[in-house]
């Protein structure tokens, strides 16, 4: 592709293999998403009427949905990135009058969606959490999955003859939603070894080591084609919830629970002040083990101020941003400089480019940091 940038496409079922010559040859575009929640993929190829992908792979089911798997490496300067393990969900062919503008794409999401496809009614009678979790992820072994699970701050505890708990939807949906209730976070992240992903249920915690830093007017030293930043003075909230003494039960007890992540540090000097407050009082219904753990995911999930996008050319940042961890800001003046939590990053490439458009977030102005790495 680029000097210092090698490709690797392996698509298969089950086990993926190297793409052959020609399907390489044909090979238009990739665009890989890593976000939050979950990641997807899109690989453009072109093709013509006597086209062996169009005449012999896709009637074959070479790029079927679901039962086809496909993986993306990136080498840059020598060091492997694994941008997408995943399986393909919709394929699309755009026939062109034009000669040498017909193309075939395949859109797919990360492995997380092998966990979304079936439902499912199993009841957990004493069965904890956490053995609950690892039960789940035990049935994606066979894919390369690697349980990494992060026991819940506040344990619940429920009694069988009270009533226990019920799965009635997809392994993903149920775990997403145990992740929610306790304020965590789950999803499956490519990587690191090539046919592995790891599947974290935990909190949100990003990377402590920071990126190499974004630098944006800085003459020779700029690595950032675009960077553009925005404080929103409505994304931060104060919610006041209502809870019943635990000796009585009858005295309501409102507990104010304010916009901070523990997990995740402030940034900034001047934090943006939540400009709404709200009030809650489904809380007061509830065991005070259950409320003190409803309480505790919202103190983990708190909006972000600031937020900003951009854009950059792998071969001069040197190595691909990676999003779920931090990264340094320079050049963009004494408010904005600073580190930022990466939230999503899109990887776009082409014969010949490899760039990435980004965003980034913090709580507020000023960086609390003197310096940031270079």
């Amino acid at each position: 592709m680029l000097e210092g940038v090698h490709l690797t496409l392996m698509i298969g079922p089950a086990v993926p293999v190297p793409a052959p010559r020609v399907v390489m040859d044909a090979l238009r575009s990739i665009s890989v998403t890593s976000g939050k929640d979950r990641s997807g993929f899109q690989v453009t190829f072109a093709v013509g009427r006597d086209s062996p992908l169009l005449n012999v792979m896709l009637p074959a089911g070479y790029f079927d949905p679901i039962t086809t798997r496909v993986l993306i490496i990136a080498t840059v300067n020598g060091f492997p990135h694994v941008l997408m393990d995943g399986l393909v969900t919709q394929q699309e062919l755009s026939p062109s009058n034009e000669p040498g503008q017909s193309t075939l794409s395949i859109t797919g999401e990360d492995l997380s969606l092998a966990m979304d496809l079936v439902e499912t009614v199993i009841p957990y009678p004493q069965v904890p959490l956490i053995a609950r979790i690892r039960l789940i992820l035990a049935k994606y072994a066979a894919l390369g999955c690697i349980p990494a699970v992060i026991p819940t701050i506040i344990p619940v505890t429920e009694v069988a003859t009270s009533g226990f708990e019920t799965q009635t939807t997809t392994d993903r949906a149920y775990l997403k939603s145990l992740a929610r209730r306790a304020g965590y976070v789950f999803y499956v992240e490519p990587g690191p070894a090539p046919g592995t992903s790891v599947a974290y249920f935990g909190p949100d915690i990003r990377v402590p080591i920071p990126q190499s830093a974004l630098n944006i007017d800085m003459d020779a030293a700029t690595n950032v084609e675009s960077l553009s930043f925005s404080l929103d003075g409505l994304a931060k909230k104060l919610t006041v919830v209502t809870i019943l003494d635990p000796v009585t039960g009858k005295v309501p007890i409102p507990i104010p629970i304010p916009n901070v992540n523990i997990f995740k540090p402030p940034l900034g000097l001047r934090p943006t002040a939540p400009a709404r407050l709200e009030f809650n009082s489904d809380y007061a219904k509830l065991k005070p083990d259950k409320a003190a753990e409803k309480i505790l995911g919202l103190l983990m999930n708190n909006a972000e101020a600031i937020t900003a996008s951009g854009s950059l050319d792998v071969v001069r940042y040197g190595r691909p941003l990676r999003s779920r961890a931090l990264v340094g800001v320079r050049g963009a003046g004494l408010a904005y400089d600073g580190l930022y939590y990466v939230d999503t990053v899109t990887h776009k490439i082409k014969p010949g480019e490899y760039k990435q458009s980004f965003t980034l977030s913090r709580d507020g102005l000023i960086s609390n940091t003197p310096k940031v790495v270079p």
